[in-house]
């Protein structure tokens, strides 16, 4: 703990701070005594997701808008967790150009601004789950990413780290490219474009059956926020880390079968399990991080287990059950 003393007053910007990571990441940090500035323009997350901390301010805005980033960058931040995303695969399959402008576009004028102001450190959120492709050997390791991708999701986040890399090469900005491996916990509201575990807990908590695309043999490596947040805050004080591409996953694969039981085990939803056509681009059956590079480089060890990840997460439904009724989008 006494490395993460380095984020006590200092300034510190989350894009992105009103999702899942971002509302987990940004609590963390104003717990350590940091000033948490959150711009987040909450096209895929709500207001009263964002923490209420005396040293964190909300700023509603996009970071496509120059004006917003000049706003949020006068302030100086000494640290950018950048987590703002167009998300994710279907949403970018259905909206390609958008997904371009705000991953692509949107990325590079974040970067532009942490340059100009001198940051300390810049963590780029990228997606462990997009970059490596089903030519990546299992378990996935950070040298081996695919060229041969499915979707436009997992193109722009390639992309967002390859300018990471590039303001890295040219200019000395100390990046840090986090790949995620299907993060989940409090703070996710279900919808449409939504990942799998929210959505499965929405639907259960109605008594509606579970649709599984495919057989439900296929695995994924769940990977529970406080585990990624704690890799996250890592990132941002290891002068290792600094250039490097690092996964952030559990390490572990889990059927999305067995989610769907423990799910409905939880919930004591008796409506089972439906199961729906595949989706075109989900085309890889099994996700497996490795988190060697992770342990050795920042001392990486995920703490929560799948089970008591979901039940925290059940937890975090049942107490916020009206508000997340309310927003969700499907």
């Amino acid at each position: 703990m006494s490395e993460l003393k380095k984020y006590d007053g200092k300034t510190v910007l989350v894009t992105g701070g009103a999702g899942c990571i971002g509302s987990n990441l940004s609590r963390k940090l104003a717990e350590l005594g940091a000033n948490v500035i959150i711009l987040d323009n909450l096209s895929s997350s709500y207001k009263w997701n964002i923490p209420k901390h005396e040293n964190i301010v909300f700023v509603e805005g996009d970071i496509l808008d120059d004006e917003i980033l000049k706003r949020v960058y006068k302030e100086r931040p000494d640290y950018v967790f950048h987590l703002a995303a167009h998300f994710a695969n279907q949403n970018s399959v259905d909206h390609p150009e958008t997904d371009l402008l705000v991953n692509g576009l949107g990325t590079l004028k974040v970067l532009e601004y942490a340059q100009l102001v001198g940051v300390e450190r810049f963590v780029y959120a990228s997606s462990g789950c997009g970059v490596y492709g089903l030519d990546s050997k299992i378990p996935f390791k950070e040298d081996d990413v695919s060229i041969s991708l499915h979707t436009p999701y997992q193109v722009t986040k390639l992309l967002g780290e390859l300018y990471c890399n590039y303001f890295y090469n040219l200019y000395d900005l100390p990046i840090v490219n986090a790949r995620f491996f299907n993060a989940y916990g409090p703070g996710e509201v279900p919808g449409k474009y939504r990942n799998v575990i929210p959505n499965f807990f929405y639907w259960a908590m109605q008594g509606k059956p579970l649709p599984i695309t495919g057989t439900g043999n296929e695995t994924r490596d769940w990977t529970f926020v406080g585990d990624i947040v704690r890799g996250l805050l890592k990132m941002g004080v290891r002068k290792k880390a600094i250039g490097e591409a690092i996964n952030l996953g559990s390490g572990k694969e889990h059927k999305v079968i067995e989610l769907a039981k423990i799910v409905n085990e939880l919930t004591g939803n008796e409506a089972g399990v439906v199961y729906v056509g595949r989706r075109e681009w989900d085309v890889k059956t099994r996700l497996l991080s490795s988190i060697e590079k992770a342990k050795k480089l920042l001392d990486y060890e995920p703490k929560v287990s799948f089970r008591e990840g979901l039940e925290i997460t059940y937890k975090w439904f049942v107490e916020n059950w009206d508000k997340i009724k309310r927003s969700a989008e499907f």
